[in-house]
């Protein structure tokens, strides 16, 4: 090797022992609406969501990081399943317009598939937008921060307001 090979490899090395491996992405595999369509207000709704988690560093998921994930549904009543080769590994449930996975529950070794299904039943609520944030999950590193490129937000359209007519008063011209 000549001697400008050995400094051009040396700092590709140097720069690659600085900058911190990317822990983990997760990402969107599948999404399932009941009912499809637009969501109309006050009606119910379920929304199943399948993700993967692929891992970049020594683990699926860093154990200190968590997934936070909010709806707009009202009355939402959640089911997470974690799964670890296509079986399920855990499961938790919460209630309201959020909940939690803690890192410990989707950190596994390397050469494991892990996944997570979330379904969310709610009720459509009324809104004056065109769109409503049916799902967003975003993962916060152990500061409290959300890391950057992790936000993942799923929204539906809304059936468009009904306009209904006034009927006019008639007067009698007399």
């Amino acid at each position: 090797m000549t001697r400008t090979s050995l400094v051009i490899v040396s700092v590709l090395l140097f720069l690659l022992a600085a900058v911190p491996l990317a822990t983990s992405t997760v990402i969107l595999s599948d999404v399932l609406f009941t009912p499809t369509g637009p969501l109309v207000s006050g009606n119910q709704q379920q929304v199943i969501a399948t993700y993967a988690i692929i891992p970049s560093g020594s683990t699926t998921f860093p154990t200190g990081h968590l997934l936070q994930m909010q709806t707009d549904l009202v009355n939402a009543k959640w089911s997470i399943q974690v799964t670890l080769d296509g079986r399920s590994a855990a499961q938790q449930s919460a209630t309201g317009n959020a909940a939690f996975v803690n890192g410990e529950l989707l950190s596994y070794s390397t050469n494991q598939d892990v996944g997570m299904i979330v379904t969310i039943d709610g009720i459509v609520p009324q809104t004056a937008g065109d769109q409503l944030m049916v799902l967003q999950i975003e993962e916060i590193d152990n500061s409290g921060n959300v890391v950057p490129g992790s936000v993942i937000t799923i929204t539906r359209p809304m059936v468009g307001q009904q306009v209904t007519e006034a009927v006019p008063t008639l007067t009698p011209r007399w």
